[in-house]
């Protein structure tokens, strides 16, 4: 039997998304997004009301970056989640969190988070806090790679469960996409 949960978002899993900006007096701003994504071949989509700091910052400066939390960085992730940059400004200090200047977008990378996406804003529409922005670069640490490709294992991603508010570890693999239903052909 199926139970009903109403009009509940329950996308599984979410991706931990950690956006960072820089603020006008060009110190770090991150903030951990619930919702966002891939908005087209070379885009992320990001739903961000218009209150946030990193939202103003994404505004005046054009540029943002993406990264994904990790399981070793679960803990200053969710912190940035929990802080706002409107009300605690160094928040990011207090992360313990480390960044460096983008070579090719206005914003900063922060090099904890192993994979990061450097992005120009395409468009942000305050009504629905749809954020789009293209994607200029992607930087991988090489850490993370196995034959010149991300390796989850190491990677080591963490996903958000809407459902019961908690963070979930997503680097094992069940099967081979594009191949595992071949069986049913």
């Amino acid at each position: 039997m199926r139970q009903n949960f109403g009009k509940r978002p329950l996308i599984y899993p979410q991706p931990v998304l950690m956006v960072a900006t820089y603020n006008d007096d060009g110190s770090v701003n991150v903030m951990n997004a619930a919702w966002g994504g891939v908005g087209d071949d070379n885009q992320v989509f990001l739903c961000l009301s218009p209150e946030h700091m990193t939202v103003k910052n994404i505004l005046k400066r054009k540029a943002f970056t993406v990264s994904f939390a990790t399981e070793e960085t679960m803990v200053p992730a969710d912190y940035v989640g929990m802080v706002s940059g409107n009300n605690c400004k160094d928040k990011f200090e207090r992360s313990g969190l480390h960044a460096e200047r983008s070579e090719f977008v206005d914003a900063p990378v922060i090099t904890d988070f192993p994979v990061c996406m450097e992005c120009q804003l395409e468009s942000y529409e305050d009504v629905h806090c749809h954020c789009f922005g293209n994607i200029v670069n992607t930087t991988v640490d090489e850490s993370v790679l196995t034959d010149g490709r991300i390796d989850p294992a190491k990677l080591k991603a963490i996903a958000f469960d809407i459902g019961n508010g908690q963070y979930l570890k997503v680097s094992e693999v069940c099967g081979k996409a594009f191949s595992a239903g071949a069986v049913l052909k």
